[in-house]
């Protein structure tokens, strides 16, 4: 079954939202969720919407469309707007609490904006909201920029198919991160192609660990042998699931033709893979990004002993990242 999400293009009909030197709020956000829908469509995903014309429906009635619908996950889409024109600028999510995969989904939607160039405002808890409320399924409100600051409505109309498809990606990013979606090619290939990978590598890195998280489940966490603490790495990365009977027996010496890193991500977004090699490299581990396959991977060490690259993994593990031992062979 395809995941299902419910696209919420906010206010609508008699409530035009805010306004801005003639601007409505609920033209511009009814044009981006059809067109963030299409994408989503096109991907492989169940795409519903709570209208798709200039109607004007309750947020009650919207968060009850929802629920009856049985949907995985709902998203409205709204402008935000502030007391003065040009006093604040950038995009912001909202939740109901700071939690579970809508944390995650909210956090990678606006750093895919922020790629755009909207600045990140960050993800904030709205409990109060009646669409975050009264929704049985993970919801998530963003607010695409400032309607009443002329360089978001800038960025908003010169970059329109962007910011459709980095919203896109950010909820398909998720998806992927927790098992629940894979892209067209992953879909259609059961083996990677990738030299110098060992095959648990080959199993794992063109998707993610299944991470016990069903479609209708609202759970932050991966497991790993254990829970594994809600941090960065956690919320961001697309973590393996290996098994962890690798680093309690003794390796061999290895041959001195293959070296060993320790994977702690894999993404399709670049600025995933940075903020994690970022986090890494704080914490005194020698990071590196390879990105010479469709993923960015986040590596650390090089080894040419086994043996090594496990210890290495064991104290990735103890600092509460999962991980997988991956191997690469020199050209001769």
């Amino acid at each position: 079954m395809p995941v299902s999400i419910m696209l919420d293009a906010g206010h609508g009909g008699r409530d035009p939202g805010a306004v801005y030197n003639g601007r409505q709020e609920k033209d511009d956000v009814l044009k981006l969720v059809l067109a963030i829908g299409e994408i989503l469509q096109n991907s492989g995903i169940d795409v519903e919407y709570t209208r798709t014309t200039d109607i004007y429906e309750t947020p009650f009635q919207k968060a009850t469309e929802a629920n009856e619908a049985g949907v995985d996950f709902f998203i409205s889409i709204h402008r935000n707007s502030s007391p003065l024109a040009n006093q604040y600028m950038g995009v912001e999510s909202l939740i109901y609490n700071l939690s579970g995969i809508k944390y995650e989904m909210a956090e990678n939607i606006n750093a895919q904006l922020e790629t755009v160039g909207f600045k990140d405002l960050g993800v904030k808890a709205r409990p109060n909201l009646v669409v975050l409320r009264r929704t049985k399924m993970p919801a998530i409100l963003v607010e695409v920029g400032f309607i009443n600051s002329d360089s978001d409505n800038t960025l908003f109309d010169k970059n329109f198919n962007d910011i459709a498809q980095a919203i896109a990606d950010g909820i398909l990013d998720t998806l992927e991160e927790k098992g629940l979606w894979k892209p067209e090619g992953a879909r259609n290939s059961s083996t990677a192609s990738e030299s110098g990978r060992t095959s648990s590598d080959a199993d794992t890195s063109d998707s993610v660990s299944p991470a016990d998280v069903s479609a209708k489940s609202d759970v932050g966490t991966l497991t790993n042998s254990g829970s594994v603490p809600d941090s960065p790495c956690t919320s961001d990365s697309a973590h393996m699931n290996p098994s962890d009977e690798n680093t309690d027996s003794e390796f061999p010496n290895s041959s001195p033709s293959v070296t060993y890193s320790v994977q702690v991500g894999a993404f399709r977004n670049p600025a995933y893979a940075r903020r994690l090699l970022n986090e890494l490299t704080e914490m005194d581990f020698p990071a590196r990004i390879d990105d010479s396959s469709q993923y960015d991977r986040v590596l650390v060490g090089q080894f040419d002993v086994l043996n090594d690259a496990a210890m290495m993994e064991r104290r990735l593990k103890q600092s509460g990242y999962p991980t997988v031992i991956v191997s690469f062979s020199e050209e001769v």
